[in-house]
């Protein structure tokens, strides 16, 4: 991929917007987004949260909600392409797929394989409860279906090396006739931040299938972008990744972490894709 797309991730799920500058609010997204987009972004990657004073740290799956943010961001940012989020624990995943339905977004974020979602702290207790985030096939399907009924591009959320692998059989079983890879690294018990074991995944992907690296951290996860860009991938990041610049400073904004991620292409040799020209390398509607 001669030209880079720009994935922003604009806020993520759960991070408290008192502490740090996530955007909730319709008017607070769209004008992240915007600022994104002058950064370089041509792809907005989005989750939704509630309205209600004091709950912008918890998600809603109210498809109102998610169709006024989507629509107050495609109004400040005409041409730029929506990546829906639908990650949620449990068996009960319709208010995702309700969403999906209400959004009809060009791409959707498709967890494509199951994770024990765990974390440290420092003295050895769980930072939370030890859970699982379950993606059986069964519910990877029922994504899918709706994708397809959407004209929704599904972009495989990969955890680990195994799912990765899960992709192609995905393809190969007629679940999906196309793959878009989204590596995940940083969670603490899924893959590791590393750049040889980025490059060592890329004879894991199918030929010619688009793909780009979440890269969860601080200042470490900017040479594994840099790799990224040097093997031709899509560049993503955003608040939901990361709160630090390349130099370690805090970020006060989406927009300096796009900026830094442009960086990265031009360092690599390579021009940053416009909304149009990312449509027409992903065979998206112009």
């Amino acid at each position: 991929m001669d030209k880079a797309i720009l994935t922003c991730a604009l806020n993520g799920v759960l991070t408290d917007p008192t502490q740090h500058p996530v955007p909730v609010t319709p008017a607070e997204c769209a004008a992240s987004a915007r600022e994104a987009m002058d950064a370089g972004a041509s792809v907005i990657h989005i989750h939704y949260r509630q309205q209600a004073p004091g709950k912008g740290h918890l998600p809603s799956w109210d498809p109102a909600v998610a169709k006024e943010i989507v629509d107050a961001i495609r109004d400040a940012c005409p041409g730029i392409i929506i990546n829906s989020t639908t990650g949620v624990v449990g068996p009960d995943y319709q208010g995702p797929l309700d969403v999906l339905r209400a959004l009809r977004p060009e791409i959707g974020a498709c967890n494509a394989g199951s994770l024990n979602y765990l974390k440290l702290r420092a003295n050895g207790d769980w930072a939370w409860p030890p859970m699982l985030f379950d993606n059986t096939p069964q519910k990877v399907g029922d994504f899918l279906d709706v994708m397809r009924e959407t004209g929704t591009r599904p972009e495989f959320e990969c955890f680990d090396t195994g799912i990765v692998r899960s992709v192609a059989m995905y393809v190969k079983n007629g679940m999906t006739d196309s793959a878009q890879y989204n590596l995940v690294m940083g969670v603490a018990s899924g893959m590791p931040v590393d750049a040889a074991l980025l490059e060592w995944l890329m004879g894991y992907i199918l030929d010619g299938a688009p793909w780009q690296a979440t890269l969860i951290g601080r200042d470490e996860i900017w040479p594994v972008h840099q790799k990224a860009a040097e093997l031709g991938g899509m560049l993503r990041t955003g608040v939901e990744d990361t709160f630090y610049l390349p130099d370690g400073s805090k970020t006060r904004s989406n927009g300096q972490l796009i900026e830094a991620l442009a960086h990265c292409a031009g360092n690599a040799g390579r021009a940053v894709a416009s909304p149009q020209e990312a449509r027409q390398i992903l065979g998206l509607p112009a």
